[in-house]
């Protein structure tokens, strides 16, 4: 089995939330003044007119999908692909044009939502991927990372996940990955928002060219391996086997302290878990070894992820000894592999 693996996440393709009535009845006070009772019509009438462009795209978008044959299609193009199909189905680049635009303009998270929705809806061909980078999109986009509002930071992070699906979009993404930890590190543990993040550095992970990026988000991932809910600790195992493939990261990782990383070793572990653990802890394994015992020198804590793992650790040993009859033969596989880089 290779080091890493097929670590892509999916395409993200959540639904718009329902904008309230724009122009709905107002309670009749005596003391408004006339001059309030403008202001409010018009802000009314200004949220009726970018309410109204999002709908019109996204409706636009909707009709465009069924004609694109959305339920043939079987999944993302491949990062590591240069080349993009050609495809009769594209997203207007005026109505993209349109919604970069009103995302400039407008203060109104709700309209921000909807919009970042629709472009990240519509980066799921390739075509469009090139079209928002184009546009100056990417720089948009990634400007709404560090939004006050939770739900238009998550959606921003999905809308480029999805554009992360492109090298060269990668290329222009990458000056974001800062943030995007940030975002990582501050979001409440489990949420929807720390998980966008953490698809969004597995996608730009992938390859090492942007790993030195985040070297110092290492402890935060770890923490979040350890005090995070299953479908998080997935998503965190993913960053992590795609980091630790590479061999200048392992240092970074051996002087980590994380004393719960032998919990995650266990039969009763979820299965998809485990083998994600058993894959990081075998990568780590193999670019020790590949040192000629350089690391080996280095002083560790006993906590370390050295310690825990690659320093004769007898605890360590009996987890995979007891893993060794683990009935899913790929964890087996994980197992064998580590055991004989002993």
């Amino acid at each position: 089995m290779p080091s890493s693996f097929n670590s892509l996440s999916s395409l993200h393709l959540p639904q718009a939330p329902r904008l309230p009535p724009s122009g709905g009845a107002v309670p009749d006070v005596a003391a408004a003044s006339a001059a309030g009772a403008m202001g409010e019509r018009r802000g009314a009438v200004a949220r009726a007119a970018a309410a109204g462009l999002v709908l019109g795209a996204a409706a636009c978008y909707c009709l465009w999908r069924r004609a694109a044959g959305w339920g043939r299609r079987r999944g993302p193009p491949s990062v590591t692909d240069k080349s993009h199909p050609e495809s009769h189905h594209t997203m207007d680049a005026d109505a993209l044009q349109k919604l970069i635009h009103l995302l400039q303009a407008t203060d109104d998270p709700l309209i921000q939502e909807q919009a970042l929705i629709t472009l990240s809806n519509s980066a799921a061909f390739s075509v469009n991927q090139d079209i928002i980078r184009n546009l100056d999109g990417l720089s948009v986009i990634g400007g709404m990372l560090s939004d006050c509002v939770p739900k238009v930071t998550e959606k921003a992070l999905n809308a480029l996940n999805n554009l992360s699906m492109n090298i060269k979009n990668q290329e222009e993404i990458q000056v974001y990955i800062e943030q995007v930890c940030k975002n990582v590190e501050s979001a409440p543990l489990n949420s929807d928002l720390q998980l966008a993040g953490l698809r969004l550095l597995t996608n730009m992970s992938v390859t090492s060219a942007y790993h030195h990026k985040m070297i110092n988000q290492i402890p935060c991932l770890l923490r979040v391996l350890s005090e995070g809910s299953e479908r998080t600790q997935i998503q965190v195992l993913k960053v992590l086997v795609n980091l630790s493939a590479n061999p200048a990261m392992t240092r970074h990782f051996l002087r980590a302290q994380v004393p719960s990383l032998l919990l995650l070793f266990d039969n009763r572990i979820n299965r998809d878990i485990l083998l994600r653990a058993l894959v990081f802890a075998a990568n780590l394994k193999k670019n020790v070894n590949n040192e000629g015992g350089t690391m080996i020198q280095d002083q560790y804590s006993e906590d370390s992820v050295f310690s825990i793992l690659c320093r004769d650790s007898i605890p360590f040993a009996q987890k995979l000894a007891s893993l060794l009859h683990h009935p899913d033969q790929e964890v087996k596989e994980q197992v064998v592999r580590i055991l004989t880089q002993q």
